[in-house]
Parts: structure tokens; sequence; C-alpha cells
């Protein structure tokens, strides 16, 4: 099977197995349009198609563990500590949140090795005395670590870029809350096509460009990866689309609402912060147009400034508070059972124009499943608290 959902234990890839062939620049958009309906819309861009042979992606959800013992192993720091560690060139990692031992060990194993490892991190959180202490641990080996350094806005990215080759992105933060108490997911794509899309926006970042000075240069913002489905060369194949967005530049709360206006039958959906009243409006004109819609929100906000759940729960229903009693941290809509849409981006105004922030919108049922059985985990549970 090509799509996976990675095991409680540290795993070993070998690279050659993941991915065999590099990316051929082409146009198949009009194809694609057919397939999945509203990409017609992004004919103007080339789109990128790449060949990849075994598990081109990996799908991580965290179990958040109640209550948290402090017993912390078997989580995805386990697995992204050894996914450093086979590294061979370079690591750039964007976290707006860490103080994970595992992960920063794993950084400086690297570092000693010869791997050209950079960091870029959201000031705010330096306050906190195990991110500082990260982040001075790492400066002392040479590691060079950029701080945002701004009053508004947040470097909000939690990805990291793996020899050119692998993008490990999502929701979580890297942190032990994140790890093992808060609902998150994580994605790593073997994608060199992605891999430079992310790139990019790292040394923007790097290089100071926070926010709205970033530039809007994303190099494949359209991705088509073919996959081997029997890893000889000769069978048969499947095509995956991905579109990829960084925010503010890129109007993601537009690329969104142009993935909802889509739905054919079902919306489920995350949401750890959801005050967009464009994106909630989206929603609200499927459901009246027959389109079941249900989701479920972080408890916490529900109540917040702007917060749509009132409006949604009364015009839907099957709107929900999450029952986690730490916190659910999801950024996720499954749209007909087909399409994904996930990453750093939360539902909010400073998401789409302060924030630091990507998103991946993935058109393939094999992964859009693997959503929503996480999504009827944590809906099970918020019903039960209902």
């Amino acid at each position: 099977m090509r799509i996976s959902k990675l095991s409680n234990r540290p795993r070993v890839f070998n690279r050659s197995s993941i991915l065999t062939s590099g990316f051929l620049v082409t146009l198949l958009l009009v194809q694609a349009a057919c397939l999945y309906p509203g990409l017609d819309s992004l004919l103007d861009p080339p789109m990128v198609v790449e060949t990849v042979s075994g598990d081109w992606i990996h799908v991580l959800f965290t179990i958040p563990r109640y209550p948290d013992d402090g017993y912390h192993v078997g989580g995805l720091d386990e697995e992204l500590a050894a996914i450093i560690g086979q590294a061979q060139s370079r690591v750039d990692v964007a976290a707006y949140d860490i103080d994970l031992d595992r992960v920063s060990h794993a950084l400086l194993a690297a570092h000693r090795d010869g791997v050209m490892v950079r960091v870029v991190v959201e000031s705010d959180n330096l306050d906190k005395q195990e991110n500082q202490a990260i982040v001075d641990t790492l400066r002392r080996a040479g590691v060079p670590v950029v701080e945002d350094g701004r009053a508004s806005g947040l470097m909000h990215n939690k990805f990291v870029v793996i020899d050119g080759q692998w993008v490990w992105t999502g929701s979580w933060n890297m942190t032990a809350n994140g790890s093992y108490r808060n609902n998150n997911h994580a994605v790593l794509i073997a994608s060199p096509a992605l891999a430079e899309n992310y790139t990019a926006e790292f040394e923007e970042m790097f290089a100071g460009q926070f926010g709205p000075t970033s530039p809007a240069n994303t190099p494949h913002p359209i991705i088509t990866i073919t996959v081997d489905t029997d890893d000889t060369g000769a069978g048969e194949t499947r095509q995956v689309i991905i579109e990829n967005y960084f925010s503010p530049e890129d109007g993601v709360a537009a690329e969104i609402i142009a993935q909802i206006e889509q739905a054919q039958s079902r919306i489920r959906f995350l949401a750890f912060a959801f005050t967009s009243e464009l994106i909630a409006d989206a929603m609200l004109e499927r459901a009246q147009a027959g389109v079941v819609v249900q989701g479920v929100v972080e408890a916490r906000n529900i109540t917040s400034n702007y917060s749509q759940y009132d409006r949604l729960r009364r015009a839907v229903h099957d709107v929900l508070p999450d029952g986690n009693p730490y916190i659910m941290h999801h950024k996720v809509i499954i749209i007909d059972d087909t399409t994904v849409i996930l990453g750093s981006y939360n539902w909010t105004a400073s998401a789409d124009t302060r924030n630091d922030e990507n998103l991946l919108i993935i058109h393939d049922p094999e992964v859009a499943a693997l959503f929503v059985a996480e999504f009827g985990r944590i809906y099970e549970q918020a019903r039960t608290q209902d």
C-alpha cells in the first residue's frame, strides 16, 4: 500500500526506495481539471509531474494521553528525530514552538555529521525557558537560528525540509504537549518539487522576509505525483494532485473557499480556531445546497471573538466542541472523501494576512480516508462529551 500511517516506532527510510526519479515540467492541467473540479481555474501555472515508487506519503496522527503521565515515548518527536537522522546534506526547520530534546539532539547530531542544519523560530515563544534553552544549545554548536522578531504576526509554520527531497509539515508543533497531549497531524511527503516550494519559503524567512514582506514566488503551486502501484516501474500507476500555498502572499482563504465550493456530498472539518466568516459562509452555502456539513471545534475557542461555532451549529447542527481535555489542534477540511486540506493555517484573519503559514490541498481518496478515520475518532469523543 502506498499510503500508510506510521507506527509509533521510529522508522528508518531508504531514500532509493522512496523516490526513484526526478520531476518533469509539463502541462497536464486540462486532464487534472477533469479529474478534480475546481482545478480548471488554475490553468496558468505549469504542473510539475513526479514519479514515485514506494511510499510517497506517510500520514501521522498523535494519540493524546489522558492524563499525561509524563512517559513520553512512541510519539511524533521520535518519528521526526529518526527522519532527521537519515539526512545526508541539509535540514531546514521552521518551528513555531520547539521544546523537544529528541528533535534538538537529532539536529545537533546531523550538524556534527556535516549536514547543513538551519532553523527559523517564532520569537514570542523564546519567552519559554525550554524553547530558549534549545535555541541557545543549537547556536552554541554553530547551528544558525533566525528569529522572526516581529511585534505583529507570527511565524506559525511547522515544517522540515530534508535533503531537498522530503517535506514534513502539518499542525504538529515540536513540543511535548503537541506530541502527547494534543490532537495533531503531520505528513511526510517524498517530492523534490514540494521540497523546492518549502525551501523557497524557508530562504525568505531565513533572510528576514516574514509576513506581508514575503514575496509570492512559490515555484510549483500544483504538483502531480504519479505513483507506481506495484514498485516495479512497469505496473499500473495512479496520479495524486497536490496544491501548495503559503500565507499571507498566496491568498490562502480564497483557495480554501474554492475547494469548499466544489463539495458535492459531504464536508468534514476539524478546527482549532474558526473565526473566518468567509470560510463559514462557503460551508453554509453548500449546506443549503444539500451538502452534509460536520465539524469539531476546539472547545476553548468556541466562545472567542468572531468565532463561527454558534453560527455553524445553529445552521447545520452537526458541529460540536471537542472532547480532548487538553487541545484539539487540527486544521483540516475533508471534502467528498477525496480531498484533504491541511497544514499550519488556522481559519482566522491573522493567519490570512499577517502570519507565516503553509497549506496543502491533497486530492487523493486514500489520503482522505486516513483523515476521515481521524475525524471519526475525534467526532465520537466530542459526541460523547456534548
